[in-house]
């Protein structure tokens, strides 16, 4: 299977560059993957898509300011990407420019620039532009104090004040991600108070998202693609409403391909806990989830063939096609599918 397979037309103008003004008034593509059937409507009318006692399952990961600049001894900008959390402290960074084990790095301050007394000490270069490393104070009260927001590159911008709000679920609560789990983005506390008086239950799972689910396939079969590993939890609290759900034959829902990851690594593993590295592509068999609200996704990616695996490629390629051709926008900040 070939990664160029998936592969849609882009034009720049469909990729949104920004959140939109009021967040939840996106659009929401309807997908039968039976059928194929398209049905253009709104984020804001997901409840018309759902029945009672379906369940709907969402990520509670907060997003870190995890984009880091800093400079070496001599003045030389370095800027480094703080990776998700695992079960520990959190030490491993993506890194721009050439570095070495024992470089020491003096973290500025973004909102003025100047230097700052904290200092972040590589420890090993571990290849593919990551690195080990240690700093003077806890990390993540360093990307507190002095991070920004990590706003995938194709944006080509600086994250700015309405970044740090909008790229981050209503309902963020363990911090940890490297990345928001976007298709959650247009979730508004309206529509799940929406949600739940129709009938739909709500519960929760925690995955820390990677950079390396957003990062390119490197070969060129798709089989030959490792997936970076991500740390997750699912409650017991989830675990029952799934069980209760399927009993009585109503749906699991996964908003976003970060929850559909969690939920079929445990339906394959049984694992609750842990480290995440299930790669889900075309050919896939799923046993957790009956539906999936998810955002367009770039094309050759891995959570495009995760969609692709679900929707059936037949059916979600002109689906995408129908999309850039009817003025929806793309990608992270864009507008979203529900597909069923």
């Amino acid at each position: 299977m070939l990664v160029s397979d998936y592969n849609y037309d882009l034009p720049e103008e469909c990729i949104a560059k920004r959140p939109p003004k009021i967040r939840g008034t996106t659009r929401l593509l309807a997908l039968n993957r039976q059928t194929g059937e398209i049905t253009d409507s709104h984020y804001a009318d997901l409840a018309d898509f759902l029945e009672l006692g379906d369940l709907i399952i969402l990520n509670d990961t907060r997003v870190m300011r995890s984009r880091v600049f800093t400079e070496l001894p001599d003045g030389r900008p370095r800027e480094l990407v703080v990776l998700e959390k695992h079960d520990g402290d959190i030490d491993h960074v993506m890194y721009r420019g050439k570095l070495h084990a024992g470089d020491q790095l003096t973290v500025k301050n973004v909102a003025d620039n100047s230097k700052t007394n904290d200092i972040i000490t590589i420890k090993e270069i571990l290849g593919n532009g990551t690195a080990t490393v240690t700093a003077n104070r806890d990390l993540t009260k360093i990307v507190a104090d002095y991070g920004n927001v990590p706003l995938p590159p194709y944006l080509h911008r600086d994250a700015d004040a309405d970044d740090i709000k909008r790229y981050q679920t209503v309902w963020a609560k363990e911090l940890g991600s490297a990345a928001a789990p976007t298709a959650s983005l247009n979730m508004t506390k309206d529509l799940i108070a929406k949600l739940q008086q129709k009938g739909v239950q709500i519960q929760y799972l925690t995955l820390h998202v990677g950079l390396g689910t957003f990062l390119p396939i490197r070969s060129d079969n798709v089989e030959e693609h490792h997936m970076h590993s991500e740390w997750f939890h699912i409650p017991d609290e989830t675990l029952n409403a799934i069980a209760a759900t399927k009993k009585a034959g109503h749906r699991v829902i996964a908003v976003g391909t970060t929850v559909t990851r969690t939920l079929e690594f445990w339906a394959k593993t049984s694992k609750t806990s842990g480290e995440d590295d299930i790669f889900i592509y075309p050919g896939f068999k799923f046993q957790a989830i009956d539906a999936l609200v998810t955002n367009f996704h770039a094309p050759k990616s891995t959570v495009l063939m995760l969609t692709a695996a679900f929707a059936g490629w037949e059916h979600l390629k002109p689906a995408y096609e129908h999309a850039t051709k009817s003025g929806y926008k793309l990608l992270s900040y864009g507008d979203s599918m529900f597909i069923y």
